[in-house]
Protein backbone atom coordinates (compact mmCIF):
# COMPACT_ATOMS: atom_id res chain seq x y z
CA UNK A 1 0.00 0.00 0.00
CA UNK A 2 1.24 3.48 -0.86
CA UNK A 3 0.01 6.69 0.78
CA UNK A 4 0.41 9.86 -1.32
CA UNK A 5 0.43 12.99 0.86
CA UNK A 6 0.04 16.56 -0.34
CA UNK A 7 2.15 18.69 2.06
CA UNK A 8 0.63 21.85 0.55
CA UNK A 9 -2.46 21.01 2.61
CA UNK A 10 -0.55 22.53 5.55
CA UNK A 11 1.73 21.42 8.37
CA UNK A 12 -1.19 20.89 10.76
CA UNK A 13 -2.13 17.82 8.66
CA UNK A 14 1.09 15.99 9.53
CA UNK A 15 -0.05 14.83 12.99
CA UNK A 16 -3.21 13.44 11.37
CA UNK A 17 -1.07 11.69 8.77
CA UNK A 18 1.09 10.16 11.49
CA UNK A 19 -1.97 8.81 13.30
CA UNK A 20 -3.35 7.33 10.07
CA UNK A 21 -0.03 5.70 9.19
CA UNK A 22 0.01 4.15 12.64
CA UNK A 23 -3.33 2.47 11.93
CA UNK A 24 -2.28 1.32 8.44
CA UNK A 25 0.84 -0.33 9.85
CA UNK A 26 4.30 -1.14 8.59
CA UNK A 27 3.15 -2.29 5.15
CA UNK A 28 2.05 1.26 4.26
CA UNK A 29 4.67 3.32 2.44
CA UNK A 30 4.61 7.12 2.13
CA UNK A 31 5.29 9.42 -0.83
CA UNK A 32 4.93 13.22 -0.85
CA UNK A 33 4.04 15.45 -3.77
CA UNK A 34 6.01 18.55 -4.70
CA UNK A 35 3.70 20.12 -7.29
CA UNK A 36 0.67 19.70 -9.58
CA UNK A 37 0.61 16.40 -11.46
CA UNK A 38 2.94 14.61 -9.05
CA UNK A 39 0.14 12.63 -7.41
CA UNK A 40 -1.02 11.26 -10.79
CA UNK A 41 2.48 10.23 -11.78
CA UNK A 42 3.26 8.62 -8.42
CA UNK A 43 -0.10 6.80 -8.36
CA UNK A 44 0.37 5.41 -11.88
CA UNK A 45 3.84 4.16 -10.96
CA UNK A 46 2.51 2.57 -7.76
CA UNK A 47 -0.24 0.81 -9.70
CA UNK A 48 2.31 -0.48 -12.21
CA UNK A 49 4.39 -1.82 -9.33
CA UNK A 50 1.38 -3.81 -8.09
CA UNK A 51 0.24 -1.94 -4.99
CA UNK A 52 -3.22 -3.24 -4.13
CA UNK A 53 -4.31 0.15 -2.78
CA UNK A 54 -3.02 3.67 -3.33
CA UNK A 55 -4.20 6.22 -0.76
CA UNK A 56 -4.79 9.93 -1.42
CA UNK A 57 -4.03 11.94 1.74
CA UNK A 58 -5.31 15.43 0.97
CA UNK A 59 -8.32 17.26 -0.39
CA UNK A 60 -10.62 16.61 -3.33
CA UNK A 61 -8.03 17.90 -5.81
CA UNK A 62 -5.38 15.47 -4.54
CA UNK A 63 -7.92 12.63 -4.62
CA UNK A 64 -8.74 13.44 -8.25
CA UNK A 65 -5.04 13.46 -9.20
CA UNK A 66 -4.46 10.09 -7.55
CA UNK A 67 -7.60 8.67 -9.17
CA UNK A 68 -6.34 9.84 -12.59
CA UNK A 69 -3.27 7.66 -12.11
CA UNK A 70 -5.28 4.62 -11.05
CA UNK A 71 -8.19 4.44 -13.53
CA UNK A 72 -7.84 1.31 -15.63
CA UNK A 73 -5.34 -0.30 -13.24
CA UNK A 74 -5.75 -3.10 -10.73
CA UNK A 75 -5.21 -0.80 -7.73
CA UNK A 76 -7.94 0.52 -5.46
CA UNK A 77 -8.24 4.11 -4.26
CA UNK A 78 -8.11 4.84 -0.53
CA UNK A 79 -8.96 8.24 0.93
CA UNK A 80 -7.61 10.10 3.95
CA UNK A 81 -9.72 13.29 3.87
CA UNK A 82 -7.27 16.03 4.83
CA UNK A 83 -8.66 18.83 2.65
CA UNK A 84 -10.93 21.82 3.21
CA UNK A 85 -14.25 20.54 1.83
CA UNK A 86 -13.68 16.75 1.56
CA UNK A 87 -16.78 16.38 -0.60
CA UNK A 88 -16.12 12.88 -1.95
CA UNK A 89 -15.29 11.57 1.52
CA UNK A 90 -18.57 12.97 2.85
CA UNK A 91 -20.39 11.54 -0.16
CA UNK A 92 -19.04 8.05 0.57
CA UNK A 93 -19.69 8.29 4.32
CA UNK A 94 -16.03 8.10 5.33
CA UNK A 95 -15.13 8.98 8.93
CA UNK A 96 -13.76 12.50 9.36
CA UNK A 97 -11.04 11.51 11.82
CA UNK A 98 -7.72 10.20 10.51
CA UNK A 99 -7.81 6.94 12.45
CA UNK A 100 -11.36 6.12 11.38
CA UNK A 101 -10.62 6.79 7.71
CA UNK A 102 -7.48 4.63 7.96
CA UNK A 103 -9.46 1.77 9.49
CA UNK A 104 -11.85 1.90 6.51
CA UNK A 105 -8.87 1.57 4.15
CA UNK A 106 -7.41 -1.30 6.16
CA UNK A 107 -10.74 -3.18 6.26
CA UNK A 108 -10.65 -3.53 2.47
CA UNK A 109 -14.35 -3.17 1.57
CA UNK A 110 -14.68 -1.72 -1.92
CA UNK A 111 -17.20 -0.24 -4.34
CA UNK A 112 -16.83 1.03 -7.90
CA UNK A 113 -16.96 4.78 -8.47
CA UNK A 114 -17.30 6.32 -11.93
CA UNK A 115 -15.24 9.51 -12.37
CA UNK A 116 -15.98 12.07 -15.06
CA UNK A 117 -13.63 13.09 -17.87
CA UNK A 118 -13.48 16.60 -19.33
CA UNK A 119 -11.31 16.48 -22.47
CA UNK A 120 -8.77 14.32 -20.66
CA UNK A 121 -9.08 15.95 -17.22
CA UNK A 122 -10.48 13.50 -14.68
CA UNK A 123 -12.78 14.65 -11.87
CA UNK A 124 -14.23 12.47 -9.13
CA UNK A 125 -17.04 14.66 -7.82
CA UNK A 126 -17.84 17.78 -9.84
CA UNK A 127 -17.01 20.27 -12.54
CA UNK A 128 -18.31 23.81 -12.20
CA UNK A 129 -18.57 26.38 -15.00
CA UNK A 130 -19.23 30.04 -14.34
CA UNK A 131 -19.42 31.85 -11.02
CA UNK A 132 -18.10 29.12 -8.70
CA UNK A 133 -15.15 28.55 -11.04
CA UNK A 134 -14.29 32.26 -10.88
CA UNK A 135 -14.18 31.93 -7.08
CA UNK A 136 -11.77 28.97 -7.33
CA UNK A 137 -9.56 30.66 -9.94
CA UNK A 138 -9.09 33.84 -7.91
CA UNK A 139 -9.00 32.41 -4.38
CA UNK A 140 -5.66 33.31 -2.69
CA UNK A 141 -4.03 30.01 -1.55
CA UNK A 142 -2.64 31.67 1.58
CA UNK A 143 -6.13 32.79 2.60
CA UNK A 144 -7.46 29.25 2.07
CA UNK A 145 -4.71 27.81 4.26
CA UNK A 146 -5.38 30.41 6.94
CA UNK A 147 -9.18 30.32 7.31
CA UNK A 148 -10.30 27.23 5.35
CA UNK A 149 -13.91 27.33 4.12
CA UNK A 150 -14.27 30.94 5.17
CA UNK A 151 -11.92 31.87 2.32
CA UNK A 152 -14.52 30.68 -0.20
CA UNK A 153 -17.20 32.84 1.43
CA UNK A 154 -14.94 35.89 1.26
CA UNK A 155 -13.94 35.25 -2.36
CA UNK A 156 -17.58 34.67 -3.33
CA UNK A 157 -18.44 38.15 -2.04
CA UNK A 158 -15.54 39.60 -4.02
CA UNK A 159 -16.62 37.82 -7.22
CA UNK A 160 -20.26 38.78 -6.68
CA UNK A 161 -19.25 42.41 -7.10
CA UNK A 162 -16.96 42.02 -10.09
CA UNK A 163 -17.80 38.84 -12.05
CA UNK A 164 -19.29 39.65 -15.45
CA UNK A 165 -21.32 36.41 -15.92
CA UNK A 166 -20.29 35.78 -19.56
CA UNK A 167 -22.69 33.68 -21.63
CA UNK A 168 -22.47 29.92 -21.04
CA UNK A 169 -23.95 27.38 -23.45
CA UNK A 170 -24.38 23.62 -23.03
CA UNK A 171 -25.69 20.66 -24.99
CA UNK A 172 -26.76 17.57 -23.02
CA UNK A 173 -26.75 14.14 -24.69
CA UNK A 174 -26.49 15.67 -28.16
CA UNK A 175 -29.57 17.86 -27.70
CA UNK A 176 -30.02 21.51 -28.65
CA UNK A 177 -27.73 24.19 -27.29
CA UNK A 178 -29.11 25.95 -24.20
CA UNK A 179 -27.98 28.92 -22.14
CA UNK A 180 -27.25 29.05 -18.42
CA UNK A 181 -25.89 31.63 -16.01
CA UNK A 182 -23.80 28.98 -14.22
CA UNK A 183 -23.64 25.18 -14.26
CA UNK A 184 -22.48 22.43 -11.93
CA UNK A 185 -21.84 18.98 -13.41
CA UNK A 186 -21.88 16.64 -10.43
CA UNK A 187 -21.41 12.93 -9.82
CA UNK A 188 -22.88 13.09 -6.33
CA UNK A 189 -25.40 14.79 -4.05
CA UNK A 190 -23.08 17.17 -2.23
CA UNK A 191 -21.26 20.39 -3.01
CA UNK A 192 -18.77 22.62 -1.13
CA UNK A 193 -18.78 20.28 1.85
CA UNK A 194 -21.90 18.66 3.28
CA UNK A 195 -24.38 20.79 1.29
CA UNK A 196 -27.11 19.06 -0.73
CA UNK A 197 -27.48 20.18 -4.36
CA UNK A 198 -28.48 17.05 -6.30
CA UNK A 199 -30.69 14.63 -4.32
CA UNK A 200 -30.37 11.05 -5.48
CA UNK A 201 -27.09 11.45 -7.37
CA UNK A 202 -24.25 9.06 -6.55
CA UNK A 203 -20.60 8.65 -7.60
CA UNK A 204 -21.33 4.90 -7.69
CA UNK A 205 -23.48 5.43 -10.80
CA UNK A 206 -22.58 6.35 -14.36
CA UNK A 207 -23.67 9.70 -15.73
CA UNK A 208 -24.07 13.14 -14.23
CA UNK A 209 -26.60 15.44 -12.67
CA UNK A 210 -26.63 18.96 -14.08
CA UNK A 211 -27.41 21.76 -11.64
CA UNK A 212 -28.43 24.52 -14.05
CA UNK A 213 -28.82 28.12 -12.92
CA UNK A 214 -31.03 30.18 -15.22
CA UNK A 215 -32.66 33.60 -14.84
CA UNK A 216 -31.03 36.79 -13.53
CA UNK A 217 -27.39 35.81 -13.15
CA UNK A 218 -26.09 37.99 -10.31
CA UNK A 219 -29.25 37.88 -8.19
CA UNK A 220 -29.53 34.14 -8.86
CA UNK A 221 -25.97 33.52 -7.68
CA UNK A 222 -26.64 35.54 -4.54
CA UNK A 223 -29.83 33.64 -3.73
CA UNK A 224 -28.19 30.30 -4.52
CA UNK A 225 -25.32 31.12 -2.17
CA UNK A 226 -27.79 31.95 0.60
CA UNK A 227 -29.81 28.77 0.03
CA UNK A 228 -26.79 26.44 -0.19
CA UNK A 229 -26.03 26.10 3.56
CA UNK A 230 -29.75 25.50 4.15
CA UNK A 231 -29.71 22.59 1.64
CA UNK A 232 -32.41 24.41 -0.34
CA UNK A 233 -30.52 25.51 -3.44
CA UNK A 234 -32.01 22.78 -5.63
CA UNK A 235 -35.52 23.99 -4.70
CA UNK A 236 -35.05 27.52 -6.06
CA UNK A 237 -37.35 28.23 -9.03
CA UNK A 238 -34.49 29.17 -11.36
CA UNK A 239 -32.46 26.01 -10.61
CA UNK A 240 -33.07 22.97 -12.82
CA UNK A 241 -31.75 19.45 -12.15
CA UNK A 242 -31.26 17.15 -15.11
CA UNK A 243 -29.56 13.79 -15.64
CA UNK A 244 -27.31 13.23 -18.64
CA UNK A 245 -24.64 10.83 -19.89
CA UNK A 246 -22.52 13.31 -21.84
CA UNK A 247 -22.25 17.05 -22.14
CA UNK A 248 -20.70 19.75 -24.30
CA UNK A 249 -19.86 23.20 -22.91
CA UNK A 250 -18.83 26.42 -24.62
CA UNK A 251 -18.56 30.10 -23.74
CA UNK A 252 -15.79 32.63 -24.34
CA UNK A 253 -14.41 33.84 -21.04
CA UNK A 254 -16.23 31.21 -18.93
CA UNK A 255 -13.93 29.56 -16.37
CA UNK A 256 -14.20 26.02 -14.96
CA UNK A 257 -13.18 24.23 -11.78
CA UNK A 258 -12.71 20.50 -11.21
CA UNK A 259 -13.04 19.16 -7.66
CA UNK A 260 -12.17 22.58 -6.24
CA UNK A 261 -9.07 23.13 -8.40
CA UNK A 262 -8.65 25.26 -11.53
CA UNK A 263 -10.22 23.41 -14.46
CA UNK A 264 -9.61 23.26 -18.22
CA UNK A 265 -10.67 25.96 -20.67
CA UNK A 266 -13.87 25.80 -22.71
CA UNK A 267 -15.03 24.38 -25.05
CA UNK A 268 -15.23 20.99 -23.33
CA UNK A 269 -16.71 17.56 -23.96
CA UNK A 270 -17.61 15.73 -20.74
CA UNK A 271 -18.21 11.98 -20.43
CA UNK A 272 -17.67 9.21 -17.90
CA UNK A 273 -14.14 7.84 -17.77
CA UNK A 274 -13.90 4.69 -19.92
CA UNK A 275 -13.41 2.53 -16.82
CA UNK A 276 -14.57 2.78 -13.24
CA UNK A 277 -12.33 2.80 -10.20
CA UNK A 278 -12.43 0.61 -7.11
CA UNK A 279 -12.57 2.68 -3.93
CA UNK A 280 -12.29 1.68 -0.26
CA UNK A 281 -15.55 2.55 1.56
CA UNK A 282 -17.11 1.89 5.00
Amino acid sequence: MLVIFNPAAGSRRRPKLARAMGVLGCNAMLAETTGPGDATRIAAQAAAEGHDCVVAAGGDGTIAEVAAGLVGSGSALGILPFGTANVLALELGLPRDAEGAARVIAAGREAMIHPGLADGRLFVQMLGAGFDAAVVHHLPPALKRRIGKGAYVWQSLVEMARYGFPALRFSADGGPWEEAASLIVTKGRLYAGNHLVAPGASPLERGFTLVIQRGPARLGALLAGAALPLNRMHRLPFIELRRCAQLSLEGPGVLTQCDGDIGPALPLAITDAPQGLRCRIP
